[in-house]
């Protein structure tokens, strides 16, 4: 029996000896460039697009004061055992020819692609400095009725404090500053809300009867320093506050928003755009305790770059 077994195992042996490797004497003909990232300090908004059908990469990146594109060192990862030229880590000039630089894969066959990679130049349009020229609410509960309307919170000097209401904020000044990039591609970094000459931030105590605090509508952009996350998927600027809360707005260009029943708002540089969740009074219909305490439903914060 041990004879026995001891010849089956030798003849497996020498059958697994005999079988050959698939794969040996096949060579890849992949020839792509699969990543692409940027080096010097650069930064990258997002992975690189990959467009295969038309070997060509595209690679967002941010320009800020001092970038410079005329020695970008990247890192690249190509197909299966090809080979690429220039080689990955080396310094290109992508300033001199309309930000594209042209690379060579060379699959293991020896067969080649030209492939076009272009640094597509992206702006941060919140780097810098705003002043705040406007508090605009549109509030009100039926504004089908003729309950909505759209105006400037310090219009109504009545309904604030005379020292510290919404008149306080016009003064102010929001500096945004960049910090990183998340994986995803959205950027982010810390605003500086400064009170400006008069040292003052808004406190929105609604003044008339009932008094009411609605800070929690109007203090949407954190007091002194805070931070932001700019996502492009959705649009959006998300301000976090000392205290770890939150506010969602959008970041608006000039234009005029139709808000219906005949009322619009009309932004001249940019705006930050928040949307209020106020509850629907009835009993208090037309008046302004409504529309800046019950029902306030958008709110912009009008800015001007300096």
């Amino acid at each position: 029996m041990k004879k026995l077994n001891y010849f089956i195992l030798l003849i497996a042996v020498m059958f697994a000896a005999c079988q050959k490797d698939p794969s040996a004497g096949i060579k890849s003909h992949e020839r792509a460039i699969e990543e692409f990232n940027l080096g010097n300090g650069l930064v990258q908004i997002g992975p690189a697009v990959v467009d295969r059908d038309s070997s060509k990469v595209t690679v967002k990146v941010l320009i800020q004061a001092g970038t410079d594109l005329s020695k970008v060192t990247p890192t690249i990862v190509t197909s299966y055992k090809s080979t690429i030229a220039p080689a990955s880590g080396t310094t290109i000039n992508f300033a001199g020819n309309s930000n594209q630089a042209t690379y060579t894969v060379t699959a293991q066959t020896g067969e080649i692609r030209k492939w076009t990679v272009v640094l597509e130049p992206f702006s941060e349009g919140l780097l810098g400095t705003f002043k705040i020229s406007d508090l605009t609410l549109y509030g009100g509960t039926g504004p089908e009725y003729g309950g909505g309307a759209v105006l400037t919170l310090d219009s109504k000097p009545w309904d604030w404090p005379s020292t510290g209401g919404p008149s306080a904020e016009l003064d102010n000044t929001l500096t945004f500053t960049y910090t990183g990039v998340t994986a995803d591609g959205n950027t982010y970094g810390s605003v500086v809300n400064d009170a400006g000459p008069d040292g003052l931030y808004a406190n929105f105590i609604y003044s008339q009867n009932p008094i009411t605090d609605v800070n929690h509508f109007y203090r949407q952009i954190p007091e002194g320093t805070g931070t932001w996350l700019h996502n492009y998927t959705t649009n959006t600027v998300t301000f976090t506050f000392a205290d770890k809360s939150t506010t969602t707005c959008t970041f608006d260009g000039p234009g005029t928003i139709n808000l219906g029943n005949g009322l619009s708002k009309t932004i001249t540089d940019n705006s930050f755009t928040f949307t209020l969740n106020g509850t629907d009074n009835w009993n208090a219909i037309y008046s302004d305790y409504d529309k800046f305490v019950s029902r306030p439903r958008e709110f912009w914060i009008d800015v001007k770059k300096q």
